[in-house]
């Protein structure tokens, strides 16, 4: 995956709308943030968890998914190597972050 083809993918979902923070593109369900590109560098995304969701993908695909390191990391904040993820698995760990995000009623009218 690229980092078009993770852009094209979070903004598919629901509400959702690109904005910049630090110098970084993010994107967001209504004023949240659930995942953003270019950190650590541009070879990788950011989306943010439940941490118990965190910990199933990683342990699933240690090569696409890993904690950011420290306390952030600890919260569900999860790197995304763009090169070894696939359409399917980036589009739902996107979800999963969007879904972690949106407001009840929003989830409840795209399920």
């Amino acid at each position: 995956m690229t980092p078009d083809d993770f852009r094209r993918l979070a903004l598919q979902l629901p509400e959702a709308v690109e904005e910049k923070h630090m110098e970084h593109p993010d994107f967001r369900v209504r004023g949240k943030v659930f995942a953003t590109l270019g950190w650590p560098d541009a070879t990788w995304g950011v989306i943010k968890l439940p941490p118990e969701e965190q910990e199933l993908r990683t342990r699933a695909e240690p090569t696409v998914f890993e904690p950011v390191p420290g306390a952030y990391g600890r919260r569900g904040y999860t790197k995304v190597r763009l090169s070894t993820a696939d359409q399917q698995i980036l589009q739902g760990a996107l979800r999963a972050a969007w879904r972690a995000i949106a407001p009840k009623h929003l989830i409840a009218e795209h399920d």
